[in-house]
């Protein structure tokens, strides 16, 4: 069944974000086509970064339904970019739309369609698509985040850090960009740890429903990687941050590649990890 509207998000905004959950939904069904198919249709792209029919079939429905339905924002596609370089200035979209290629290929359904709008630098609406499962996480900055599952919205709600039993800070890491430095660091944190992999931008939509604490990425990573995740979690009480604390922003002309950064669901914790306080 498809996620209803959000009718406690009135106006404009919870039109928009209904919107966008409809536009998401309806490529994770060009997602699902093709993950039933033996053949996805691989490719490898210039960077060397996997492509299949997927990403392709669920680009061209949300880069039609956005120009048709937001006409005065740009659509930023990870599989469109016709030469793109930058991020454009006025509000536009951040669209992956399939996040978790690698996770598609192999079949472990942590793979999702994400799409932001973004005003002024910041993601003021995400959505994130989980197509396996059905469901959706919508966010929209300061009003609230919610995850349609079992058929119906559920509020959330980031919590206080560390978390996971015995007082442990549950990490969530990169399923397939576990690399040295960032294994460095975690054996370095002066507290106990609980850690899992998992794919895609599911690991803010985590941390926003409070099922985990931390997600530090070292590495590159592009804006429509995390701004549909970050939405999501911000809404729901948590912050994304560079090593400098300062919140990750998508400002005109700045670079498509983020620096590192860490996604938390409790802003306090980032004295004990060792990043200066989480700026304003």
């Amino acid at each position: 069944m498809s996620a209803p509207g959000l009718p406690w998000l009135p106006g404009a905004t919870g039109q928009a974000l209904a919107t966008l959950c409809g536009v998401v939904e309806q490529a994770a069904g060009e997602v699902m086509v093709v993950y039933r198919q033996a053949d996805v249709g691989q490719q490898t792209k210039a960077d060397r970064s996997p492509v299949t029919q997927a990403d392709l079939r669920a680009d061209a429905l949300i880069r039609r339904e956005l120009e048709r339905l937001f006409p005065e924002a740009e659509v930023v596609s990870e599989e469109s970019l016709h030469g793109r370089t930058a991020l454009p200035a006025g509000a536009h979209f951040l669209v992956d739309p399939l996040d978790g290629t690698r996770e598609f290929i192999g079949r472990n359904g942590e793979f999702t369609v994400n799409i932001a709008r973004i005003e002024d630098g910041r993601a003021v609406l995400g959505v994130v698509g989980l197509p396996v499962t059905g469901e959706v996480y919508a966010g929209a900055a300061g009003q609230g985040a919610w995850v349609w599952r079992d058929g119906t919205w559920t509020p959330l709600h980031a919590v206080a850090a560390p978390s996971g039993p015995d007082g442990r800070l549950r990490v969530l890491h990169s399923r397939s960009h576990l690399g040295p430095a960032l294994q460095h660091w975690l054996h370095a944190l002066p507290m106990p740890l609980q850690c899992e992999a998992a794919g895609s931008s599911l690991k803010f939509c985590r941390i926003a429903e409070g099922r985990a604490d931390l997600y530090p990425r070292f590495g590159p990573t592009s804006a429509w990687d995390t701004a549909a995740g970050q939405c999501v979690l911000e809404a729901a009480g948590g912050r994304v941050v560079d090593r400098a604390g300062q919140p990750l922003r998508y400002q005109p002309g700045r670079e498509l590649l983020n620096p590192d950064f860490f996604a938390l669901g409790d802003a306090g914790l980032c004295a004990a990890i060792g990043l200066p306080p989480v700026a304003a």
